[in-house]
């Protein structure tokens, strides 16, 4: 059933669709790989529908089940500073029943012994009481937290009261020694329903249908409701069934109970800015940077003379630029010392992250090719698809000049904030030597509130920036559904471009306009 949304306030994308895309980055997060979450989803709601939850519980599983852990980037830049690659921990701690505090312990205390491997005696001894004292703010502190942030997160994203409350619920276990301590039919059934799933997929992954049966009859009354367990053992078949082969992508959504909610333009901007804050809280050094980033590239794409619509497109890839550093250690991002390879290799996956991320829908796949690419340069030096100035839009490159310009102004673990006039300078050195556009450096510098001395370049036949923009597409041999795509508008839209442009300039070819373009070096 389809929300009733109007197409005029309408972003084109579901909410269901923006949970699933969010889900990714969260197994990001936690070490799992793609679609782990969306895989608990379709196995919650398969539970979820055998027990007979009421509609309203249901819905809030299929919820739970995407965004477990949307509050679990907070406070990794804690846990990696005592265990070191906190993603690892994660990957494996995940088949650890969670009240088995001995061999939880165990693992942790083998994560301080490889984080501090080459340390003397002394150090190694330091490391380890540090890291025990420390550990016991997990419960008090690391995994409220979570919890809180999940919250606010929900909150943000316009969720139901009834859903805020069951992710603040997310440590909670049927037996009571959990976090939250709620005990029994206390905590919420999609909670409920949601972390049997999740546990059944992890041992199905493991060791297929008999491993995660011997689990579940495991942790029956403990982790789990008794009721729950005894549901999925009488149906485990059912509940397993095409997990290793059905497309998770398209069963999640086909199987969202409830209506289809579409968001409204309003709603997805503070979608973006939610899922901003999510990955920005995975390092202190990180807090407030996507924000930063958007408004300047707004300012800057305000600067460029780009319409409205661009603008706002260009602001919401901004916001979402960073959200594949939730895949890279916290540690990482964290160390003082420079990086070994193997740490910038990291380091260089999470624009890629970011792209698979946001590859889903079509209306943030958009937004995904322009966010990927904030550190591509025009020489193709940069990351992480080494892109040149030719596979390069304006917005991408204006997100990347503004990118650059914040992250000089901000202070990090290897070295302190540049000045303003120090970041602005280095903006102009790499504008001159081919990494940044020159026009584009100009617009951010500008909107940074420097001086400039570069006019915007007269216009060549009249044409607009937006008129140069397809121009340089098309002449590229784009066509115009493809240069709709990267310009965030309709191919209608590239085809009126495209008759102004002909007229302006005194053609009526693709070939004629091609020449044209570089009769007067607008393909540089």
């Amino acid at each position: 059933m389809q929300s009733t949304v109007s197409h005029a306030t309408s972003s084109g994308i579901r909410r269901a669709e923006l949970m699933a895309a969010l889900s990714i980055a969260t197994d990001f997060g936690m070490g799992q790989p793609m679609e782990y979450a969306m895989t608990t989803c379709v196995v919650a709601v398969r539970i979820g529908e055998a027990a007979g939850l009421s509609q309203r519980d249901l819905e809030d599983a299929y919820n739970e089940a995407l965004l477990r852990y949307i509050g679990c980037n907070a406070d990794t830049y804690w846990l990696a500073s005592i265990i070191g690659d906190e993603l690892a921990l994660r990957a494996e701690i995940a088949a650890i029943d969670t009240a088995d505090t001995p061999r939880i312990m165990q693992l942790m205390l083998r994560y301080i012994r490889q984080t501090n491997a080459g340390a003397n005696l002394v150090r190694m001894t330091q490391a380890f009481i540090q890291g025990v004292a420390e550990l016991g703010a997990v419960h008090t502190s690391f995994f409220p937290g979570h919890c809180e942030v999940a919250q606010r997160l929900a909150q943000r994203l316009g969720f139901e009261e009834s859903f805020v409350a069951t992710v603040g619920q997310i440590y909670a276990r049927w037996d009571g020694k959990g976090v939250p301590g709620l005990k029994g039919e206390a905590i919420s059934p999609a909670l409920l329903t949601a972390s049997l799933a999740h546990d059944i997929v992890t041992f199905y992954r493991l060791g297929g249908i008999d491993s995660a049966v011997a689990m579940a009859r495991k942790r029956r009354g403990r982790a789990h409701s008794p009721a729950l367990v005894d549901c999925f053992l009488r149906n485990a078949a059912q509940v397993l069934a095409g997990l290793g082969s059905d497309p998770a992508w398209e069963t999640v959504l086909a199987m969202e109970p409830g209506s289809h909610r579409y968001l409204t333009q309003e709603e997805l901007d503070t979608a973006c800015s939610a899922m901003a804050d999510f990955a920005d809280i995975k390092s202190p050094w990180f807090l407030g940077h996507s924000h930063r980033v958007a408004e300047l590239a707004k300012a800057a794409a305000a600067h460029c003379g780009l319409p409205a619509d661009d603008m706002q497109g260009i602001y919401r890839a901004a916001l979402l630029h960073d959200i594949g550093k939730v895949g890279v250690s916290a540690a990482v991002w964290g160390k003082e010392a420079p990086l070994s390879d193997r740490e910038a290799e990291q380091v260089r996956m999470h624009p890629y992250y970011t792209a698979r991320i946001l590859a889903r829908p079509s209306g943030l796949a958009r937004l995904g090719d322009v966010a990927s690419q904030h550190h591509e340069r025009l020489d193709g030096s940069g990351y992480h698809r080494n892109l040149n100035g030719s596979a390069l839009t304006r917005a991408s490159r204006i997100v990347a000049a503004a990118n650059r310009y914040v992250v000089l102004c901000e202070d990090r673990p290897h070295r302190r904030a540049c000045s303003a006039d120090e970041a602005a300078q280095t903006i102009r050195n790499e504008a001159r030597s081919g990494l940044l556009d020159s026009d584009v450096a100009d617009s951010v510098l500008a909107a940074a509130g420097h001086r400039t001395s570069r006019t915007r370049r007269a216009a060549v036949g009249g044409l607009s920036e937006r008129e140069l923009e397809v121009l340089r597409l098309v002449a590229r041999g784009n066509t115009m559904k493809q240069t709709a795509e990267k310009l965030f508008i309709s191919a209608k839209t590239v085809d009126r471009h495209l008759q102004n442009i002909y007229s302006k300039i005194g053609v009526s070819t693709r070939a004629g306009a091609t020449l044209f373009a570089m009769e007067h070096r607008l393909l540089e």
